[in-house]
């Protein structure tokens, strides 16, 4: 072989795997949503296409996230308008709401942030927490623990 034509082919490439396997040009391609080391682009989560058809308004397309946040902005108004308990509990569960549908509907548009197991945990422990704490607040809580407050005592005492 002539000596030019070895200046002309590109350098041999150490194939790790099969997924980073150099194409045509010599450059590595990836057919895994699993990220490098240094990520240069993020992934689409698994269900964030639109909760509608391409043809409906945006609305329309996205009514699972605007569900969720018009409740929560309900809560948060009723919260403001000092009816803590009920806006907190309302907030708490537009959350748990947004566990269910991430759970149940394929296609959640924007609701869609992680992995389905992802979101369903934020969503629902996020949920569950604040209404807990909504039926716990004082005065006159709906919701008692009977160990909470041995437990606060024991240690803001020690």
């Amino acid at each position: 072989m002539p000596a030019d034509s070895d200046a002309k082919r590109p350098e041999e490439a150490t194939v790790r795997d099969a997924v980073s396997a150099p194409d045509a040009e010599g450059r590595p391609r990836r057919t895994t949503r699993r990220f490098p080391l240094f990520t240069r682009d993020t992934a689409r989560p698994e269900g964030g296409g639109r909760a509608a058809s391409g043809d409906a308004p945006a609305p329309a397309r996205q009514w699972p996230v605007l569900t969720v946040a018009g409740l929560v902005g309900l809560g948060l108004l009723l919260t403001a308008l000092d009816v803590f308990r009920y806006g907190t509990l309302l907030i708490g569960v537009a959350l748990l709401a947004g566990a269910a549908l991430r759970w149940v509907v394929p296609d959640v548009g924007m609701l869609a942030v992680r992995s389905r197991f992802t979101d369903i945990a934020t969503y629902g422990v996020l949920g569950l927490v604040i209404a807990l704490l909504a039926l716990m607040a004082q005065p006159n809580p709906l919701l008692e623990i009977p160990f909470l407050k041995d437990t606060l005592h024991f240690t803001v005492s020690q």
